[in-house]
């Protein structure tokens, strides 16, 4: 059986969807501990980044939000739909319009880090106490461009 699934770009600015985008966020939360924004947090964020949403029967059901350097706020595949390629997509996707594609992850979240490296990215550096809940991060990072942040957090880690 065929499933067509539907890509859509919103950029910043609009807020299309963020409903949508905060109850799949909040079941990952809820299922799995991980994602743990506040809600104030996850709109305005969303709100200033560019996402990529796919939808399958007009259900959401992955988004991805970056930032214009190509730092990635948000990655959220909902579990019934995992293992399909869909979290790789929208990797994808970011990846072509960057010439490196960043993000933090858990260091708890072996789920997450394996995914990320599955696909290319390297550790940096890890980041203790990073999550407002004092949870720890990886710093990760797929692409050889240095960006203006890469410079400046190197500059400030001398």
């Amino acid at each position: 059986m065929s499933v067509n699934v539907d890509l859509q770009v919103v950029g910043p600015g609009d807020d299309s969807h963020v409903d949508t985008a905060w109850r799949l966020k909040e079941e990952i939360r809820t299922r799995e501990g991980v994602l743990k924004q506040r809600r104030g947090f996850f709109t305005d964020a969303y709100r200033r980044s560019e996402a990529h949403l796919l939808f399958i029967d007009g259900r959401l059901i992955g988004f991805a939000a970056t930032r214009r350097d190509g730092y990635l706020l948000f990655l959220a595949v909902d579990p019934e739909y995992r293992g399909q390629g869909f979290g790789e997509r929208l990797i994808e996707l970011i990846a072509d319009e960057h010439d490196s594609v960043t993000c933090h992850a858990r260091t708890t979240n072996e789920e997450a880090l394996a995914f990320y490296e599955h696909l290319g990215f390297e550790i940096v550096r890890r980041i203790n106490d990073y999550y407002e809940d004092g949870g720890d991060s990886f710093y990760l990072k797929r692409g050889e461009n240095e960006g203006l942040t890469d410079r400046l957090s190197s500059y400030l880690h001398r």
